[in-house]
């Protein structure tokens, strides 16, 4: 009795192992076979940094995908050392329906705001809130 739980204890670990390397063939076997992906040429490109922190790059590749950058420091700060980097820029790509998509973005002491005809909006302020908030700010509660 003891050697057949030694021997049900020791085929245990094994049959796990054959387990799952069956569960790895699988899923290698599920996987698709045309993994090859042709690279994208890029058919122009600059690119300038300069000594005062200021940069701007753009390229633009075969498909017709384009991005540009422009960047500078700036004071975000009262104290002199609290300088930023402020940046805008753009990029946009043709989506699987034909469509050319934009995205313009700028990114400054605000956060990163993004904005495309594509992209979702939130819905018009309703009207009581639109009145508290002038009342607030004719009152001298409200900070701009």
């Amino acid at each position: 009795l003891l050697s057949r739980h030694f021997r049900d204890n020791q085929t245990h670990p094994l049959k796990m192992k054959l387990m799952i390397v069956a569960a790895l063939l699988v899923v290698a076997s599920a996987a698709p076979a045309d993994l090859e992906v042709q690279p994208i040429a890029i058919v122009s490109s600059r690119s300038e940094m300069n000594a005062d922190g200021s940069y701007s790059y753009a390229f633009e590749s075969e498909d017709g995908t384009k991005v540009e950058s422009e960047g500078s420091q700036k004071q975000v700060g009262e104290k002199e050392e609290e300088i930023g980097t402020v940046s805008k820029g753009s990029y946009s790509f043709t989506s699987e329906d034909g469509v050319v998509l934009t995205v313009n973005w700028v990114a400054d002491e605000n956060g990163f705001q993004a904005t495309g005809d594509h992209l979702p909006t939130p819905p018009p302020m309703p009207a009581h809130v639109i009145k508290l908030l002038a009342d607030l700010e004719a009152a001298g509660l409200l900070k701009k």
